[in-house]
């Protein structure tokens, strides 16, 4: 049984890691899904491979936001789920930063992300489902990620009153948590044996999560089931943050 049947889903940064694996879980089980990123030939490849609708948008500008919105009304005409899972990753000690990083992480994952949000509003269903890519850094406090740790605790907090204020349409909107998940970013972030063997040390549960377990919790959330659950942030992290 398919549960997702005709519901119109929306992901940001989904041609990669947990975006991919999250338009795949959705597609499988119904959905019709529009996945978007900044890189074209990348964008084009995954919406290919997974049979979804690709959109280049660059969530760190205004701009493209505004236009993937249009884009969206245009086709589709309303949202059952919007997936904000655009994001990236740069390391630096709060005394070394340099503003442009600061600049360029803050763009992307908060500013986007909350201009995501706020843009997509109205053309939300009511009832409909909003899932905020977070992540388990503004729990745990990694050092080297103050930036990135201080834009998802942002995120953290747009999820509670984002809940308060959609709830009388009965949108319900949570936050996703990823600790250490086996995604492409982790490469980019040059995750080397020894950074691994560390980052596993701080997982009870000794492994590495996999994007298709962080689907799983996303696609529970978009569905009928979690019809009671908003203003929340689930932590899938193999114990990390405890």
């Amino acid at each position: 049984m398919k549960n997702l049947d005709s519901k119109v889903a929306v992901i940001t940064g989904g041609n990669s890691g947990i975006g991919y694996a999250a338009a795949k879980k959705l597609k499988e089980n119904g959905a019709n899904v529009i996945i978007t990123g900044r890189r074209r030939e990348a964008v084009e490849k995954a919406s290919v491979e997974l049979g979804v609708t690709g959109m280049i948008a660059d969530q760190s500008r205004l701009t493209d936001i505004v236009n993937l919105v249009e884009q969206v009304k245009a086709q589709f005409g309303k949202v059952d789920i919007l997936l904000v899972n655009a994001g990236i990753t740069k390391f630096s000690t709060i005394e070394q930063i340099e503003e442009t990083q600061f600049d360029e992480m803050m763009d992307v994952n908060f500013k986007g992300a909350y201009f995501t949000l706020s843009r997509f509003i109205p053309l939300l269903n009511d009832g409909a489902s909003v899932i905020m890519l977070s992540s388990t850094s503004a729990t745990i406090s990694p050092k080297g990620a103050s930036v990135y740790a201080a834009g998802k605790a942002a995120i953290n907090a747009v999820v509670k009153i984002a809940a308060l204020e959609l709830a009388p349409r009965k949108i319900r909107v949570n936050a996703v948590s990823p600790g250490p998940i086996a995604t492409e970013i982790m490469n980019k972030i040059g995750l080397n044996e020894t950074l691994e063997n560390q980052l596993l040390q701080s997982v009870p549960l000794g492994r590495m999560g996999k994007a298709e377990e962080v689907a799983g919790m996303i696609h529970y959330l978009a569905g009928e089931d979690a019809s009671f659950l908003t203003g929340a942030n689930f932590l899938i992290d193999g114990g990390q943050s405890v």
